[in-house]
């Protein structure tokens, strides 16, 4: 099939090299590098991306002519596909399909992936379906984080004085768990959700200090005015996303991905919070690592200022 589209650029390069190559095995997270480079696909390419992500199984048992017919593409641009996605062919891509989508098979991750919860279903199902996108989701931002990228984060806040960390809504409820922990262990760090408080902190920042900025979009308005407004201090500046090339990781000096898994009223935004609470949990216990004396000190000493408000053994008998 003749493809009468012309690929642009950008849709081409949508995997930066530090994406494609943060593992060692090509097969590793092949259908979490499509998920997020969707937005960013145009044309004839985002039409193999939708196909690829519509039925895996079926891409990775197809040659290139009859993935290139099913999409509605040709084989040369099923070649540009693969070359965005971080392989060197199609053979390879086949190969990594194949791949994860075994694995997935063999651990139960693909029940009821996709499918619309009814309002008749039994909790039972809604349970392996919720149970088996926010497996597929662990499991896919596992493949995308860049450990080294959590390493750099991980030794900026334990040597800082400060940490301001930015989010709104459902973001927000994610960065005040994160703050929860590191004041556990001794770290200066506060959350902001109105974005007038957070840009008065953000002023306030100086070289030395860190900033994270949550937002699974990367295009949460507020959070890029106070992430932005910590980088001209001079602060440190993470940011916690699904889109590698959003505007709030474009402005950030360390970038943290996040995959996620939507199902019926859980779209992207809310299947992403486990993932990032993961993240951000691989970040805390990294800093804690590197803060061992102070942080277990400190997780002492909070533990015992709190324990006088537990209640009694037997009182509730």
């Amino acid at each position: 099939m003749v493809d009468h589209e012309v690929d642009t650029v950008a849709g081409t390069a949508v995997v930066d090299a530090h994406v494609t190559d943060r593992r060692n095995s090509p097969s590793d997270g092949v259908l979490a590098r499509v998920r997020n480079g969707l937005a960013e696909l145009t044309g004839a390419l985002r039409r193999v991306a939708e196909h690829v992500l519509s039925d895996p199984e079926a891409a990775a048992r197809s040659t290139i002519v009859e993935l290139a017919e099913r999409s509605g593409t040709s084989p040369a641009t099923i070649t540009r596909f693969c070359r965005a996605m971080g392989f060197e062919g199609y053979a390879d891509l086949r190969l990594g399909i194949a791949s994860e989508t075994g694995r997935a098979r063999s651990a139960g991750w693909t029940v009821d992936i996709g499918r619309e919860i009814q309002p008749s279903d039994p909790l039972a199902r809604v349970l392996d379906q919720i149970m088996a996108a926010d497996t597929r989701a662990m499991h896919d931002t596992a493949a995308l984080l860049d450990l080294a990228e959590v390493e750099r984060a991980a030794v900026a806040i334990a040597g800082a004085s400060r940490v301001n960390i930015f989010g709104a809504s459902g973001s927000a409820l994610v960065g005040e768990e994160m703050q929860f922990s590191l004041h556990r262990i001794g770290v200066a760090a506060w959350a902001w959700n109105d974005v007038h408080e957070g840009l008065a902190s953000a002023a306030l920042l100086r070289a030395g200090d860190v900033a994270l900025g949550i937002s699974h979009t990367g295009q949460t308005r507020e959070t890029i005015e106070m992430l932005a407004e910590a980088g001209s201090r001079g602060a440190t500046t993470i940011a916690l996303t699904g889109f590698p090339r959003s505007p709030l990781a474009e402005l950030a000096d360390i970038v943290l991905l996040t995959a996620s898994q939507a199902t019926t009223f859980r779209p992207d935004a809310l299947s992403a919070r486990h993932p990032q609470l993961v993240v951000l949990d691989l970040l805390y216990i990294a800093v804690a690592q590197r803060t061992h004396d102070r942080a277990h000190a400190a997780f002492q000493r909070t533990a015992q200022a709190v324990d006088g408000h537990k209640a009694a053994k037997g009182i509730l008998t």
